[in-house]
């Protein structure tokens, strides 16, 4: 434990630590291995969506690949809807030896690698769905706990760095992902199993050399966990600043869904990429160094100043624009043009977004149980989305009308946030 509160920052002790507001910064050793944790998530989530499950489909319905597609990113993305706020109030409740949160970070990867092996094997669609319905599980719950050690431990005026390398930590999950599935390591089976092995090695690295504050039982949150469970509803009538932020939320992730969930298919069929799974890394670098800039400047930039709404206003506008611009041209220029706008303003929009959110949480002795409702506006995107991209190009028969949509959405909520009255 010794090196563990080194990474920290300082001498770690338990008690009160578990609900109090942090104050001292979090050092680079401790940053390192959330970014590793989470990379680890990212990746596990990605690889399968970008790569291994629209081949998958080809592979097991080839005349109906996009409806089977939808069909198990919609279901587990369901999943995902209860498991990240139910996880993140078990958490809450954990008066472990080992934290509240370490001992779920841990089973969520293990379960998540679980239904990644699942898909390693799945001989049909129906596998398919439990396969990823697993997956969606684990690492929610994984999320959930990870993403409760930014109000933990991190103080305010650091959030948004820190929350810029979360957001590099999933850009980087989806770009390494995609490379590692189809560059590296070639085949579906073997590109799940891969997967399933990083997601438990960044989990366990981060449970085993950081500390969790263990949560007295005199504070342990009062109510039967049935309880806690049927009030996951946090009224926005009670809690506008929540409601607007959770809004926020939901409409950017919304808009990046829209714009993203098709772009194999639509380098395939809509630009005739020769390739397209070498265009969708190609354009997965460019999104991703802009996104690596956008967060880090972003973050320091709005820590520095204390402002945040700005920086969310200015990233939607900029997001916008990344999609009018396939709006107006569905060809690889285009493309090479809209994926590091993209890229840079989703990259501020994570840093300062995280920042914000922990700012609005009602209470601290529900912070993961809070942000995992705060995390369903990532997840209920992804059961939307395909529902509603697959009656746009149906109905409109190309990408022109979706990208359009994904742009008005993402500006809805550049607006949103600008309702939020205790954040800047």
């Amino acid at each position: 434990m010794a090196q563990a509160a080194e990474l920290d920052g300082g001498p770690f002790d338990d008690g009160d630590r578990a609900l109090t507001e942090p104050v001292t910064k979090v050092r680079g050793g401790w940053t390192t291995l959330l970014f590793l944790a989470n990379l680890g998530l990212w990746l596990g989530i990605y690889a399968p969506i970008q790569v291994l499950l629209p081949e998958q489909a080809e592979l097991l319905a080839h005349s109906d690949k996009e409806a089977v597609f939808s069909l198990v990113t919609g279901i587990g993305a369901v999943v995902a809807l209860f498991a990240n706020p139910v996880i993140g109030a078990l958490s809450d409740r954990t008066c472990s030896r080992l934290g509240r949160r370490h001992p779920w970070t841990l089973l969520g990867a293990a379960l998540g690698a679980v239904g990644l092996l699942v898909l390693a094997a799945a001989p049909n669609v129906p596998v398919m769905v439990l396969g990823w319905s697993l997956v969606q599980a684990g690492l929610n719950g994984m999320l959930a706990s990870l993403t409760a050690a930014l109000p933990d431990r991190v103080p305010v005026d650091q959030r948004a760095e820190i929350g810029g390398f979360i957001g590099i930590s999933q850009m980087l999950g989806t770009v390494a992902g995609a490379a590692l599935v189809s560059v590296v390591i070639t085949g579906i089976s073997p590109g799940y199993a891969a997967c399933a092995v990083l997601v438990v090695l960044g989990a366990l690295a981060f449970v085993l050399c950081t500390p969790d504050a263990v949560l007295p039982r005199r504070l342990r949150p009062g109510g039967r966990f049935r309880e806690v469970v049927a009030n996951l509803w946090i009224s926005p009538r009670r809690h506008p600043d929540f409601g607007w932020g959770w809004g926020t939320h939901f409409m950017v992730n919304f808009g990046n869904a829209l714009g993203t969930l098709y772009l194999l298919y639509f380098l395939a069929d809509a630009v005739h990429y020769p390739d397209p799974t070498t265009g969708l890394l190609i354009l997965m670098a460019l999104y991703g160094v802009a996104l690596i800039i956008g967060a880090l400047v972003a973050g320091r930039m709005s820590d520095s100043s204390g402002r945040r709404k700005p920086y969310v206003v200015a990233s939607s506008l900029v997001m916008a624009l990344a999609a009018a611009v396939l709006v107006v041209s569905q060809s690889w220029p285009a493309a090479l043009v809209a994926a590091p706008l993209l890229g840079v303003g989703f990259g501020v929009y994570w840093a300062v977004a995280l920042a914000v959110l922990t700012q609005v949480l009602p209470a601290a002795s529900n912070r993961a149980k809070d942000l995992g409702v705060i995390n369903v506006a990532n997840s209920l995107p992804l059961v939307i989305a395909p529902v509603v991209a697959g009656l746009v190009l149906g109905t409109t028969g190309g990408y022109p009308a979706l990208f359009a949509l994904s742009a008005v959405a993402t500006l809805v909520g550049g607006f949103m946030v600008t309702r939020i009255r205790a954040v800047t």
